[in-house]
């Protein structure tokens, strides 16, 4: 049985160096810190949603209605599976993020699996015609593979719900350079499309809560009705608007540069290292690695200082995966000394 429930969280502890959980690891800047802070003097009001989802909205060239705040995006995979109850046919294209199937099992529907073979590329044939709502993450986690939108886009279809999980999507660039190359974000005209952003990972928002869904307007009205009062406090609101603002935009993508960077300069010391495979061509903040004895060589990295996610947890794994987050190069080198050494220690 899989743990649905396990997450790269569970896998740090104090004095351990956090390569488990996909969250950049830095301090907020002052355009972001200083609004979230100022909000704090507001507490006393309820918290007002209309001025992030008129930033949000403008940031991806839609309206206001087109947008729903959720406390992180992984609330919204909770709110889809209520607000879709009737669906016949429920599919989770895997290996991807489990708090999809988490959330539709919950809410009592019985899921069907679609399983991508190595190097887990999307192919739309794969998904059953049938299928009347289906859960795709794009780049995905924890592949880190980034599917062509023209792919993701053929999912979709008049009387299904495609959900496409964006978490990660603003760490990726095109071969030109150019931001978020298969974002869905901006494609109003696609039937039943549910594109799930996070503004967590990037910002270093964890602990905030904070993401949206953009949809259309009938679809957004449908999963508001099933949203708590008053879902998203005002300081994470207050945070939405800060990071929907061109210059934050900006900012993230000079964080994606520097990530392809820093990622590829962890790629070149991994494959220095025999008997580990990259197990997909990666294009987002973390890295899939297959290996043998991959359970007992986390457990031996953490030992020597080191949270790695295990990747048994993932439908269409198994015990030989390890999840790598990206982090700055000196950490890199210090960590795939250590790995190589521990790989070393387990090779007959």
């Amino acid at each position: 049985m899989v743990e649905l429930g396990h997450h790269g969280d569970a896998e740090v502890g104090p004095g351990l160096v956090d390569l488990a959980v996909n969250v950049r690891q830095a301090p907020l800047p002052p355009w972001l810190a200083d609004p979230v802070a100022a909000s704090l003097a507001n507490l006393a009001s309820y918290p007002d949603p209309a001025p992030a989802r008129a930033a949000l909205a403008a940031r991806h060239g839609r309206d206001p209605s087109s947008i729903l705040l959720t406390a992180g995006a992984a609330q919204a995979f909770v709110l889809i599976a209520q607000a879709f109850r009737g669906a016949a046919l429920p599919v989770v294209v895997h290996p991807q993020f489990t708090e999809p199937e988490a959330a539709l099992l919950a809410a009592g529907h019985r899921v069907h699996r679609v399983e991508l073979p190595p190097p887990y590329a999307l192919d739309p044939a794969l998904v059953p015609t049938a299928a009347d709502l289906v859960f795709v993450g794009n780049p995905t986690n924890p592949t880190s593979v980034l599917h062509p939108a023209s792919a993701v886009a053929a999912l979709a279809r008049p009387g299904r719900i495609l959900v496409v999980d964006e978490a990660f999507a603003d760490t990726t660039l095109g071969v030109d350079g150019s931001p978020e190359p298969s974002s869905l974000s901006g494609r109003s005209e696609l039937p039943g499309l549910i594109v799930l952003r996070s503004l967590t990972k990037t910002w270093a928002l964890a602990g905030l809560r904070i993401g949206y869904a953009l949809a259309a307007p009938d679809v957004i009205a449908r999963l508001s009705a099933v949203q708590p009062l008053w879902p998203v406090a005002t300081p994470a609101l207050a945070a939405a608007v800060a990071c929907a603002s061109p210059a934050a935009v900006a900012a993230e993508h000079a964080i994606a540069v520097s990530l392809a960077a820093d990622r590829a300069h962890l790629v070149s010391r991994l494959a220095e290292i025999p008997g580990l495979t990259i197990a997909a061509a990666p294009h987002s903040s973390f890295v899939l690695l297959r290996i043998p004895n991959a359970d007992k060589i986390r457990l031996a990295l953490r030992e020597r200082g080191y949270a790695v996610r295990r990747g048994d947890t993932f439908p269409g794994l198994g015990p030989d995966f390890l999840r790598i987050a990206v982090r700055d190069r000196a950490t890199t080198d210090a960590f795939t000394r250590t790995l190589s050494a521990v790989v070393r220690d387990f090779t007959p």
